[in-house]
C-alpha cells in the first residue's frame, strides 16, 4: 500500500545484519507472488533473440472528470516502459546462437498517464506519483486520492464486500496537473526478468535509478521536458522521492518544481517499528508519542484531566516528548525510581496505558505494542496505518498487534475496483495478473550511497542528505509534507522532525511547507481529509509551477 500493503506485520532486519545495532525496519504487509513474468522460468531466464525480455506498450482511451468543480476532458494511456540497472550496456549480451544464456536484467514498468486534452505541455504541470512498500503498486494513490475515478470505502470500519462503489473523483488533481501513476518494478503490472533480477532492482539505490530512467524516458516519449515537474511519493515512496529528486537534479540536470511527501519516512532509525532492537536511540519513542496521544484521544482512552481539545493535546505532548521525555530516555538507568514513576504517570496521561505496564516496558512502547494494548480491554487491535480503525485481536495473549485492521478493512475494495477499472475502462491487462504488492522485502538492499560518499553505507537507511542535496543544488525547489495525526506507520511528528533536521541552510527551510489531517497514513481514506489534501496540493502546484 505504502510503507505497508497487506494484513501481516513483517519486520525487515536487512540493515541489522550489516551493522550490529542499525536496524532497517519496514513493517510490510505482503501478498505472496513472484516477480517473474508469465512464461519465464525461475531456473533460467531465457532472453528473446534480440537480448531483451520486454517491449514498450501503450493502450489509449479517453474520459472526462469533474475535478474541484472543473470539467476536465483527458486522454488516458496505460502502458509500460523498459528500464535497466545502472551502468547497463545497451548492446545485448546474448549471443543469438546461445539462447540458453541469460540476458542482463531489465524491468517493464507499468504506468497510467492522464493528459488534459488540448493543453500546451509547457503550460501544463506533470506529476509523477508512486506508493511505497517497498514492493507496492500505486493502486492506492490512483484509486483513493487523485485518479479520475475513486473507490468509496467506510471511514473507520471494515468495508462490506463487493459490489463496491466507484465514483467520479472530485478530488482528482487533473484540474491542475497531468498525472502519471507508476508501479514499481515487479509490482502491479510491472515485471522484472534477467540474471540476478532482484539484486538489480530491489534496493534503495537500484529502485531510485529505475524510477529516474523511467521519468527520463517518459519526458522524451511524450514531449514533457519543458513542463513543470513534480514528484509525489507516499510512505516508502517518500524515501524514493528523496533519492529520486537528488538523481534527477544532480545527475540528469532535471530541475523539479516541487517534491510532495505524503506520510514521510526518510530516516529509518526513527521508525517506531522495532526500536527496541536499536537500544540507545530514544527518538522513535519520542516522535511517536504525539500519535499515541491522538489515537488514545480518538478512542476516548485518555484519563480524566488530559486535554480534551486534540490540537491543544498535541502541542502539549510534542513539547513533553522532545524535552522531559527525551531527557528521561537519555538518562537510562541513571533515573531514580521516583523519576521513572513520574515519567510513567505522564505517559499514562498521554496514552491511557496503565502505569504498571509502562514501567514494565521501561518507559518505551513500540508501535506494535501500542496497537495491541490501547483497546486490549475489549479484545480489539488498533490500526497501524490508521489508528481510527479497530478489529478483533487475533491472539488476545500476544505482545504486539498481529495484523492491521485498516489494511484488512479496505484492501479488497481497492484491489477489486482497480482490476475492474483498468480492464474495462483503460482496456489493459487482459490475461495478466495484477499484483497489489510483492515480497520485495525478502531481497531489498537497504544500504544507500548518499551524495558525496564513494560507497554505500553500512547503516540504517537515511536519505535526508539526498533531499537536502537536491534542495541546495536547486535552491528554488519546494517541498510539501502531508501527514495524518492517526498514522503509526510513519508518525506525523517524525516527518516534522526530519524536515527540521535536514542539513540545509536556514534560508532554505522556507521552501518547506506542511499540512496536517485528522486521518491516518492514507490521508485520503477520510473524505474530509481527501478534499483538504486536494486543495492543499493544488495550491502548492499553482504556487510553484511558474505557469503564467
Amino acid at each position: 500500500m505504502h510503507m505497508s500493503n497487506t494484513a501481516q506485520r513483517v519486520s525487515v532486519f536487512a540493515t541489522a545484519l550489516l551493522a550490529v545495532v542499525a536496524v532497517a525496519f519496514t513493517a510490510t504487509r505482503v501478498i505472496s507472488g513472484d516477480a517473474t513474468p508469465p512464461g519465464t522460468s525461475e531456473k533460467a531466464d531465457v532472453a528473446a533473440a534480440d537480448g531483451h525480455y520486454f517491449k514498450v506498450q501503450e493502450v489509449k482511451s479517453s474520459g472526462t472528470v469533474n475535478a474541484a468543480g472543473t470539467s476536465v476532458s483527458y486522454d488516458a494511456i496505460a502502458g509500460t516502459l523498459v528500464v535497466h540497472p545502472k551502468d547497463w550496456d545497451d548492446v545485448p549480451n546474448v549471443d543469438k546462437d546461445k539462447k540458453d544464456e541469460a540476458a542482463s536484467p531489465e524491468a517493464s514498468m507499468f504506468y497510467v498517464a492522464y493528459f488534459k486534452k488540448g493543453a500546451r505541455p509547457d503550460q501544463r504541470p506533470v506529476t509523477f506519483l508512486f506508493n511505497g512498500g517497498p514492493g507496492s503498486a500505486t493502486v492506492w494513490l490512483h484509486m483513493g486520492a487523485f485518479g479520475p475515478k475513486r473507490i468509496v470505502t467506510a471511514d473507520d470500519s471494515h468495508q462490506p464486500a463487493a459490489p463496491y462503489e466507484v465514483v467520479n473523483n472530485t478530488a482528482s488533481l487533473l484540474d491542475v496537473s497531468d498525472l502519471v501513476f507508476i508501479d514499481a518494478p515487479g509490482a502491479g503490472f510491472s515485471r522484472i526478468a534477467g540474471k540476478e533480477k532482484e539484486k538489480a532492482f530491489y534496493g534503495v539505490d537500484q529502485d531510485g535509478h529505475a524510477f529516474a530512467e523511467f521519468i527520463l524516458q517518459f519526458l522524451s516519449k511524450y514531449g514533457r521536458w519543458n513542463s513543470p515537474k513534480y514528484l509525489f511519493g507516499e510512505s516508502y515512496g517518500t524515501t524514493r522521492a528523496a533519492v529520486l529528486s537528488n538523481l534527477l537534479e544532480t545527475e540528469h540536470d532535471v530541475d523539479l518544481n516541487g517534491v510532495i511527501m505524503l506520510s514521510q519516512i526518510l530516516n529509518f532509525d526513527l521508525s517506531v517499528d522495532g526500536p527496541e532492537f536499536n537500544p540507545g536511540v530514544g527518538l522513535p519513542y519520542q516522535v511517536a508519542l504525539p500519535t499515541y496521544a491522538a489515537s488514545a484521544w480518538y478512542h476516548k482512552k485518555l484519563p480524566k484531566g488530559a486535554p480534551t481539545d486534540l490540537h491543544a493535546l498535541l502541542k502539549e505532548v510534542q513539547h513533553y516528548a522532545m524535552t522531559d521525555y527525551g531527557m528521561a530516555l537519555s538518562a537510562g538507568a541513571a533515573l531514580t525510581e521516583k523519576q521513572r514513576r513520574a515519567v510513567a504517570e505522564k505517559l499514562h496521561r498521554y496514552t491511557g496505558l496503565p502505569v504498571s505496564y509502562i514501567l514494565k516496558a521501561d518507559l518505551r512502547i513500540n508501535g506494535g505494542v501500542f496497537e495491541k494494548n490501547l483497546q486490549d480491554d475489549a479484545d480489539m487491535t488498533t490500526g497501524r496505518l490508521d489508528t481510527r480503525f479497530s478489529g478483533p485481536s487475533m491472539d488476545p495473549l500476544s505482545k504486539e498487534a498481529d495484523y492491521d485492521p485498516q489494511s484488512a478493512a479496505i484492501s479488497s475494495a481497492y484491489v477489486s475496483a482497480f482490476n475492474d477499472y483498468v480492464r474495462k475502462d483503460l482496456h489493459y491487462g487482459a490475461g495478466v495478473a495484477f499484483k497489489p504488492s510483492i515480497p520485495a522485502y525478502r531481497f531489498w538492499d537497504f544500504k544507500h550511497q548518499p551524495p558525496g560518499v564513494p560507497f554505500a553505507l553500512q547503516q540504517s537507511t537515511n536519505v535526508m542528505v539526498d533531499l537536502a542535496t537536491a534542495m541546495k543544488y536547486n535552491p528554488n525547489l519546494k517541498v510539501h509534507l502531508h501527514a495524518g495525526y492517526y498514522d503509526l506507520a510513519t508518525p506525523f511528528y517524525e516527518g516534522v522532525y526530519e524536515m527540521r533536521q535536514l542539513p540545509i541552510p536556514k534560508a532554505l527551510q522556507k521552501n518547506i511547507s506542511f499540512s496536517f489531517y485528522e486521518s491516518g497514513h492514507m490521508i485520503y481514506a477520510h473524505e474530509d481529509s481527501l478534499k483538504a489534501l486536494h486543495d492543499n496540493t493544488a495550491d502548492f502546484i499553482r504556487q510553484t509551477s511558474n505557469v503564467k
